[in-house]
C-alpha cells in the first residue's frame, strides 16, 4: 500500500441542495457541478466536488446523488481544519449534529465529529 491512500472521496446524499448548502456553509466554500462520468448507465446521478488541486496535499472528493443509492453510510472521512471546533459549530448552525464535540488525540491534533444533513457522519481534524 502507498503512503496516503485515500484519493478520492464520494459522500452520498439524497437531497442534494440541502447537502450542497450544508457543506458551502459548514466549511466556506464553493461545490461546483463535476459532469456526470456515465450518463447512459446512470442518467439520474447528480454529483458536486469539494475545491480540489493536483499541486497540493490530500484527496478531494464530491457529494453524489444517485437513485437507489442509500445514503447515512458508514464510511467516515476527516475534513482538515484549522480548528475543528469551528467547523463543528458550523455544522450545528446549518442543520447538522455534532456526534462528538472538539477532543485531543494526542501528537496528532484534536478531532470533532458531525452529522450531516442527510444522515452521513463526518470528520474534522485540526492540529490545534
Amino acid at each position: 500500500m502507498k503512503n496516503n491512500p485515500v484519493g478520492w472521496f464520494e459522500i452520498y446524499v439524497q437531497d442534494m441542495p440541502r447537502a450542497k448548502r450544508f457543506y458551502e456553509a459548514v466549511f466556506q466554500t464553493e461545490l461546483t457541478l463535476l459532469p456526470n462520468p456515465d450518463p447512459e448507465g446512470f442518467s439520474e446521478m447528480e454529483m458536486l466536488t469539494f475545491p480540489m488541486s493536483m499541486e497540493d496535499y490530500g484527496a478531494s472528493g464530491a457529494l453524489v446523488k444517485m437513485p437507489d443509492c442509500p445514503s447515512g453510510g458508514s464510511t467516515l472521512i476527516y475534513f482538515s481544519c484549522d480548528d475543528c471546533a469551528i467547523e463543528a459549530e458550523r455544522a450545528a448552525q446549518n442543520g447538522g449534529a455534532i456526534f462528538k464535540g472538539k477532543m485531543a488525540i494526542g501528537e496528532h491534533g484534536f478531532i470533532a465529529m458531525v452529522v450531516d444533513t442527510e444522515g452521513n457522519m463526518v470528520g474534522l481534524h485540526s492540529m490545534q
